[in-house]
């Protein structure tokens, strides 16, 4: 495809990124990525997913709008109260982008339908608040090798990291089995700006990868991305691949 006059002018500062064009504008209208969860991490994530130009968006959340959510969930308003979360983010992301095409799931990932909806995406990102879907969806996108964003917040602090099965460390190697006891935001809260950066940061390496401007690092290891709030500071960690990890059985596939 080539860009009409409409998209050119949509799209220009996205096209005036060095390594990035027309090229990369056509490949994010190619593209689909699947967003789990539609609250404050996936807000931000899909907003900046559909404004960059990224053709297909599959929108999953099986919640509806509370007034409870309005503080940090920037997809919703308050005349969405009640709403399925789905609808009411498919109406926001289109009326920014009206190219943008969307597929909805009203209902929560499990292990009997993960499979048959990660397969048919290039990418996922996840947003959700439970550490039993983060695992479900790195788990499947490790068998699938698929690329994927996770990230988690809590108060006034967040972490992100991006997986590429095959070429970087998966979640399980830095966490091999969910932790328990964490406290939740129903107990410690968090800041509605938070999620803002953790949920713009999985957006922004989602693109990266599907411009092909991704990069493993030489020894495979995974990047978490750690937002301090109390100082307003960004610290990155290296993660080496573990041999004895679930990802260990396609390095070698990849």
């Amino acid at each position: 495809m080539s860009l009409s006059e409409n998209q050119r002018a949509r799209y220009l500062r996205n096209v005036l990124i060095p390594g990035f064009g027309e090229v990369g504008q056509e490949s994010l209208a190619n593209a689909r990525v699947l967003v789990v969860g539609l609250g404050g991490l996936g807000s931000p994530a899909a907003y900046y997913l559909a404004a960059a130009g990224v053709g297909t968006l599959g929108l999953m959340d099986a919640d509806t709008v509370e007034v409870s959510n309005l503080q940090r969930q920037i997809l919703h308003t308050t005349a969405d109260i009640g709403r399925p979360k789905t609808e009411s983010a498919r109406e926001k992301l289109t009326a920014l982008n009206p190219e943008l095409k969307t597929e909805t799931f009203a209902s929560r990932l499990t292990s009997g339908n993960a499979a048959d909806l990660i397969v048919a995406f290039d990418a996922v990102v996840e947003a959700t608040d439970n550490f039993e879907a983060e695992f479900l969806i790195n788990d499947t996108c490790v068998s699938l090798k698929k690329p994927f964003a996770t990230a988690g917040i809590l108060s006034l602090s967040g972490q992100a990291q991006f997986v590429v099965p095959g070429q970087s460390a998966c979640l399980r190697c830095v966490l091999p089995e969910a932790p328990e006891g964490v406290p939740t935001t129903a107990e410690l809260g968090v800041l509605g700006a938070i999620p803002g950066v953790l949920g713009s940061l999985e957006a922004a390496e989602v693109i990266r990868w599907l411009l092909g401007m991704w990069e493993p690092q030489p020894d495979g290891a995974g990047l978490v991305h750690g937002f301090d709030g109390d100082a307003v500071r960004l610290r990155t960690v290296r993660v080496p691949r573990r041999t004895d990890c679930l990802c260990a059985s396609v390095w070698s596939t990849t």
